[in-house]
This record gives structure tokens, sequence and C-alpha cells, in this order.
């Protein structure tokens, strides 16, 4: 299946700016897989501090864009709604194996695959991997469940 753009994106998750950290996605195979990118800027709040004439993407927002593809993978399949005021939210319940092999810098445009691991009932278990082109910053498994939202709102994180 084609990709969609922020739009669809924007229809799919709570998250807004400053927290929105996908801005395509590429192409997306309900229940099994994702390709999306997230296009790293300087103007980024965290680039302020992390670190001052060295500007590097944090690892945790690396990790968190990578936990939103995962929920646009779920909502895409399942035609869930996850955005604000749903009813359900994809919450991250745990990272494993993760390792950082390069720094991202403003400029460059991080690309997200998930692929999907195991599904059962409302757990959701995925393989990740960041890059930068062909090279990979960033991979490990994300473990998340599909919850009631509480609040009156929603999450993907």
């Amino acid at each position: 299946m084609e990709g969609f753009d922020i739009r669809g994106i924007l229809a799919k998750l709570p998250h807004r700016y400053p927290f929105l950290l996908v801005d395509r996605v590429i192409e997306v195979e309900p229940g099994r897989r994702i390709v999306a990118a997230k296009n790293v800027t300087m103007n980024e709040p965290y680039f302020v501090g992390h670190f001052p004439g060295d500007p590097i993407l944090p690892g945790v927002m690396i990790v968190e864009a990578m936990a939103q593809a995962c929920a646009l993978l779920v909502a895409s399949g399942m035609e869930v709604e996850l955005r604000a005021g749903a009813k359900k939210t994809f919450y991250l319940a745990g990272l494993d194996g993760f390792r950082f092999r390069r720094p991202v810098r403003p400029g460059e445009v991080l690309t997200l695959e998930a692929h999907v691991l195991k599904h059962r009932g409302p757990i959701w278990k995925f393989s990740v991997t960041a890059r930068v082109g062909d090279e990979p910053v960033a991979e490990g498994e994300i473990l998340a469940a599909l919850g009631e939202a509480s609040r009156g709102g929603g999450g993907a994180d």
C-alpha cells in the first residue's frame, strides 16, 4: 500500500509539534511493515541544548520516532483511531536490544522501518531500524500495547 503525507499522519496520531516526529509514510503493508521518514531540521527545540555547537538528535527522540511509526502501522492496519480524543491509545511498553550506531545531525533524513514480530491481543512487538541513507543509525525491538485512552486523550508513546 502506498504511503501518506502529513495530513494522513495528523489524522491517525495525537502528536503535534514539537513532539510529532514522523513527517511522511513512504509505504505501509498493514499488519506487517512500515517505512516512514523524519526530516531532521536545525530549528527543532532540543538542538539548542543537545549540544551547543555540535547538534545531535537525541537517541530518545529517535526511539520516539520509531514508536510513532509503529503506532502508524497499527492504526493503518486496524483502521483504529489513536489521535487525540480517540477511545484507544498506543502505549510504549518496552525496549529491547537497542543500539545506536552513529549520531544523526540536522539536514539528514531519518528513514524509519518497523516490522511486526508478534501480535497477540492488544500486545505488539516490532523490530525497528532507523537509517540515514543506507547506513543504520539505530536498531532494536519495541513492545507496545493498544489500550483504552484515559482523560479523553490518546497517545502513541
